[in-house]
């Protein structure tokens, strides 16, 4: 059985059982919702070139359109879940044509900014519930089916992570993927080979914005209750380190490097909890952990993870050849 079938099938079976075998489901629903956000973010940053500080902004979209349409419009969950990736989207596309003028770290710093507006815009606005927030969210249901346990949330994030993963790869394997990939090395390039640049990007930048959306939409149906705190800065800055350690512009790189990055900080923060710990232990670890695991990545492997395991079968094969060819020498 060829080998990428083969590795497909075992995550299946791995996704599948995950549910069961990890204790903590709020930790496994997190790390899922956050692998959705990421792919995205790699998407954005690995080929069309676009940094983003502040995807939490369109989490925020999402999680607000939920919270907004199930408790004052009384709306069906999964119309809401429905519509609440599409607004993302549409919000991205409008802000997108300002702040994607910019450049590099100026569009970084734009995209925080735009999160600090729309936290901003959240506690002074009633409609979305002031500083309070809003709660009493319904949980997640079609019809008269309604989920009602933890495990079944963390099946539906799961199968959302599936969706984004397969219109991820169709998505990079089109001619609009094609068109993307040449923006990554070089935008006069790609120009003059008949991409339409600007609109590109704006696409890329929405279609992240939308998978932001749904993770975000799924997270206030899991929690359920939504106020401006729910999106920290921080959790924006996490999400560009998993994409940088697993692979920006890699289909797998945002799930891999959620997985590790969120388990990293589970266990750090179980270090933190630790009688003998001070109080402050548990920022100072993470923010050290980033800054570690950042620079180590940076250094050493600066595609990200993902590129060096699919290089290392190359790798070895030429170790072995070397070393075959010096016996028989």
């Amino acid at each position: 059985m060829p080998a990428r079938p083969l590795a497909l099938a075992g995550l299946t079976v791995l996704a599948l059982t995950a549910p069961f075998l990890v204790p903590d489901l709020t930790f496994l629903v997190n790390m899922v919702l956050a692998a959705i956000i990421v792919t995205g973010l790699s998407l954005l940053m690995g080929y069309a070139g676009q940094a983003s500080l502040g995807q939490g902004a369109f989490m925020a979209v999402g999680a607000l359109t939920v919270a907004v349409l199930t408790t004052r419009v009384e709306a069906p969950p999964l119309l809401a879940l429905v519509v609440a990736p599409v607004l993302a989207a549409l919000f991205a596309l409008v802000v997108g044509v300002p702040l994607l003028r910019l450049r590099g770290h100026y569009l970084a710093f734009g995209t925080l900014a735009l999160l600090l507006i729309v936290t901003a815009t959240m506690s002074a606005v009633d409609l979305f519930g002031g500083p309070y927030g809003i709660g009493g969210i319904p949980p997640f249901g079609v019809g008269d089916w309604v989920i009602t346990s933890q495990r079944q949330y963390a099946y539906l994030a799961l199968g959302c992570l599936a969706l984004v993963l397969l219109v991820t790869r169709n998505v990079i394997h089109s001619r609009f993927g094609r068109g993307i990939r040449a923006l990554a090395g070089s935008e006069s390039a790609a120009e003059s080979a008949g991409v339409a640049v600007w609109w590109s990007k704006l696409a890329v930048f929405a279609l992240s914005a939308a998978y932001a959306g749904l993770a975000g939409a799924i997270s206030v149906f899991f929690t359920p209750f939504v106020n401006p705190d729910s999106f920290p800065p921080l959790a924006s800055f996490s999400y560009v380190v998993m994409a940088v350690i697993g692979g920006l512009g890699t289909l797998w790189g945002g799930v891999l490097g959620a997985v590790l990055v969120s388990t990293l900080l589970q266990v750090l923060n179980s270090i933190s909890t630790l009688s003998s710990m001070p109080p402050t232990a548990a920022p100072v670890l993470q923010y050290a952990a980033y800054a570690i695991v950042l620079v180590a990545t940076l250094l050493y492997l600066p595609r990200g993870l993902v590129p060096a395991l699919e290089a290392l079968p190359g790798k070895v094969r030429a170790k072995v050849s070397q070393v075959r060819g010096q016996v028989q020498a």
